[in-house]
């Protein structure tokens, strides 16, 4: 049973049709662009597995992934041809309801995240994208953003730092001394 929510100014539930792209008969906004994103892309990865090999021999080692980038730049054209057959659906936007700000907005801070983890280590860089991520979507104040977002942190680095001795960028942050001063303290290690 398929619902149509099309009718309603806010219609997206939180449910999926699980028809790709969302219709059947229409063309959501951005669908076709996306679509020419994809076969773009499956292209230059085909070229780039040319690369490896060219054509030599189907034992080669660019075989595989030109025979697997072809076949995802065929399956691309086709879904570029079926998309632009479909006339566009009038009552969506690309702003409202496929790309709002919301999504631009944590799209650039995981952006962010990612070019400052190195240079200021993971746990400044993740206090900052709690922080701002918490104070926006909750639209609380600063005392319960603060709290959320550093007893996360602080949760995520025991469990991930501590118990599974994950390495993460230690950056501006001296975590090794922080660390060995912690266990010295459980050791009595610290008054030598």
């Amino acid at each position: 049973m398929k619902i149509d929510y099309r009718g309603d100014a806010d219609h997206h539930d939180g449910t999926s049709d699980a028809t790709p792209g969302g219709y059947e008969t229409e063309r959501r906004p951005g669908e076709l662009a996306f679509a020419l994103f994809l076969l773009v892309a499956s292209l230059y990865l085909l070229w780039e597995a040319y690369g490896i090999a060219g054509f030599e021999a189907l034992s080669s080692a660019g075989a595989v992934p030109m025979a697997t980038t072809a076949a995802m730049a065929v399956s691309a054209l086709i879904i570029v041809l079926r998309t632009a057959r479909l006339p566009k659906v009038s009552t969506e936007s690309l702003a409202r309801d496929i790309l709002p700000f919301k999504v631009i907005l944590f799209g650039g801070l995981l952006v962010c995240f990612g070019l400052l983890l190195v240079p200021l280590g993971f746990l400044p860089t993740a206090a900052l994208f709690l922080v701002l991520a918490i104070k926006y979507l909750s639209g609380r104040g600063w005392g319960f953003t603060l709290a959320v977002s550093l007893g996360s942190l602080l949760l995520i680095w025991v469990v991930f730092r501590i118990v599974f001795t994950v390495l993460m960028p230690a950056g501006i942050v001296p975590e090794a001394e922080l660390l060995q001063f912690f266990r010295n303290l459980g050791t009595g290690g610290g008054a030598q």
